[in-house]
């Protein structure tokens, strides 16, 4: 087992509050110990667990996600989504009036291939080498066996399908992601339980994935306080700002007086960027998975089927599938059904999968927040009311995996020190 290093804090070191310990914040507070800053978490439950995004994550850490959802033409396909009792879309119709802005805002941010081109050169420096970041974090924490990198499989029914996502991957292209092609017998070859429907694959070697996101999640969050770091269990409210300056993060328990703070709360981030002087329209894609504990059949290298726009693959704790989108907002219930169509989209992809026995508890599903902003791009940045508070959330689908190089960025603003790539795209201003 790995040792944790130790991070000092010298007398009089800057005292930071990281609000949120999930990938993010969690990572944020363990770079923010090693730039020699006192650092207290802020967290009202506990890291990784059910509750948390992170914890039911697809696990993909894929550095090659930098297309955004929305597409030029997608406004046309929206409705046929949302008509698709299977599809990748769903949306609570009560939810419409409060949804539309950011919906408009979403479709309008990549209505021009250059628009998507955009989006997609800053996403890449923010999740190139994000599998290798991951699995230094993870051996620190004691936990190297968490995170691979194997990569991951695109599979297509057809060429005509695979031309359909052409504009992708020829973005994907001009930012350096490089990839394998497998004709349909290699395909066979190498994923044999995978239906036959699919003739080709796409395979991009530099990915990986997480085997356990909520616990490795877990593992960073306990990191920080075997680092150093302090642990305060209430939720923030807001912020003690005086002359330019932050005095202390407000929490339902009473103030934390300090020098800085970064906000890495997900979903949940909005009210505290506008008590920072940010307003920014941050929406949950509402995300569901299913893991089959006792399955039988899957993919050998994790796999998403254009077709379902979902992802499968193993995990410590079964086979999961993820992905697919609902718009419903925080408070909404969950709609269960969404997770029974990931259910039969899985057993679709893998027709020898045998079902579970009637009654059986094999079978887990849940839902979780995917923090997102209406051009797929997250926020990392100062605050409008302040520079001493950062903005680090919004990620959307590539949390997990941006997550590390966020925490890398986050904590060189937090310590006045200059950031290792341009946070231009990232600045909340922009908004």
């Amino acid at each position: 087992m790995t040792v944790a290093r130790s991070f000092s804090s010298p007398g009089g070191a800057r005292h930071v509050v990281v609000i949120g310990a999930g990938a993010v914040g969690s990572a944020s507070a363990i770079e923010a110990l090693r730039a020699g800053l006192r650092v207290t978490v802020l967290e009202p439950g506990e890291p990784g667990g059910p509750h948390a995004t992170s914890y039911g994550n697809a696990g993909w850490l894929s550095s090659h996600s930098v297309v955004p959802p929305a597409l030029p033409g997608a406004w046309r396909k929206v409705p046929g989504w949302l008509a698709d009792p299977l599809g990748p879309l769903a949306l609570r119709w009560r939810y419409l009036p409060r949804a539309m802005p950011w919906l408009l805002r979403y479709l309008a941010s990549g209505w021009t291939e250059a628009r998507v081109q955009r989006t997609a050169d800053a996403l890449r420096t923010l999740l190139a080498d994000a599998p290798v970041l991951h699995a230094r974090l993870a051996a620190e924490a004691g936990v190297p066996q968490l995170i691979e990198q194997r990569g991951l499989l695109h599979a297509y029914r057809s060429r005509a399908e695979f031309d359909g996502d052409a504009l992708g991957w020829r973005v994907r292209q001009r930012t350096g992601v490089q990839w394998e092609e497998w004709p349909q017998d290699e395909l066979r070859r190498r994923e044999p339980d995978l239906d036959a429907r699919y003739t080709l694959g796409v395979f991009v070697p530099e990915a990986g994935h997480c085997r356990d996101p909520g616990r490795y999640v877990a593992a960073l969050a306990r990191h920080t306080l075997g680092s150093g770091a302090e642990r305060v269990m209430a939720r923030a409210t807001g912020f003690r700002i005086e002359g330019g300056r932050l005095r202390a993060v407000l929490t339902e328990a009473g103030e934390i007086a300090c020098d800085a703070a970064a906000i890495c709360a997900g979903a949940r981030s909005g009210p505290l960027a506008a008590a920072a002087g940010s307003a920014v329209p941050l929406e949950s894609e509402r995300g569901y998975h299913v893991v089959v504990e006792d399955a039988t059949a899957g993919p050998r290298t994790p796999t998403m089927v254009a077709d379902g726009k979902l992802i499968a693959h193993w995990m410590d704790g079964g086979l999961r599938a993820a992905g697919q989108v609902e718009i419903a907002g925080l408070e909404a219930a969950p709609d269960w059904r969404r997770a029974a169509i990931l259910l039969a989209h899985l057993r679709s992809m893998f027709p020898s999968l045998a079902p579970s026995a009637p009654g059986s508890t094999a079978v887990k599903h849940w839902l979780g927040h995917r923090p997102s902003l209406p051009d797929g791009l997250p926020c990392i940045g100062p605050a409008a009311a302040t520079s001493d508070v950062v903005l680090a959330f919004g990620h959307g689908h590539v949390g997990l995996c941006g997550s590390a190089r966020t925490g890398r960025l986050a904590a060189q603003l937090l310590a006045g020190a200059a950031p290792e790539i341009p946070l231009a795209p990232f600045d909340p201003a922009r908004f």
